[in-house]
């Protein structure tokens, strides 16, 4: 099973990360040209399904719940999940002296056939999470300001 778990501090006032860390429609530019596609498929109280296409192309469907009130948000990839056999997201937003530490925390297993272990997929994960949480930080914190 692959696991990552990666964090960084926000200075901003809590609901303003909140909403613009959710605002699915936001991550093409939020994820750093990660999406080149995301768009919001049904909203169903707190429940948001919703596509993603990557750069390559390829699309698939999650859907997320958002608890904004317990300070968190889990997501999961939906059928067909491959190249994960599951993959499950949870982000915690936790109060600070300095603002909010944003965690995002992933859960994933790869399919044997798509060619990768969890080890190298893990590896990739934690990778681009420091660099978009960077840019979540940028953007965030600057909209604060204005």
């Amino acid at each position: 099973m692959g696991h990552t778990n990666n964090s960084i501090l926000i200075n901003a006032p809590y609901d303003k990360i909140f909403d613009i860390s959710n605002d699915v429609e936001r991550w093409t530019v939020l994820f750093g040209g990660e999406y080149k596609e995301a768009k919001i498929l049904k909203r169903d109280g707190n429940r948001i399904t919703f596509s993603l296409t990557d750069d390559e192309g390829r699309s698939w469907q999650s859907f997320r719940l958002l608890f904004k009130d317990d300070y968190f948000a889990y997501a999961q990839k939906l059928p067909p999940e491959f190249p994960f056999k599951y993959m499950k997201i949870i982000w915690l937003y936790t109060p600070q002296p300095d603002g909010i530490l944003m965690t995002w925390i992933q859960d994933f297993h790869m399919d044997e056939k798509a060619g990768v272990t969890d080890q190298q997929v893990e590896d990739m994960i934690n990778k681009h999470s420091q660099e978009n949480m960077l840019i979540f930080k940028r953007i965030i914190e600057q909209e604060a300001r204005s």
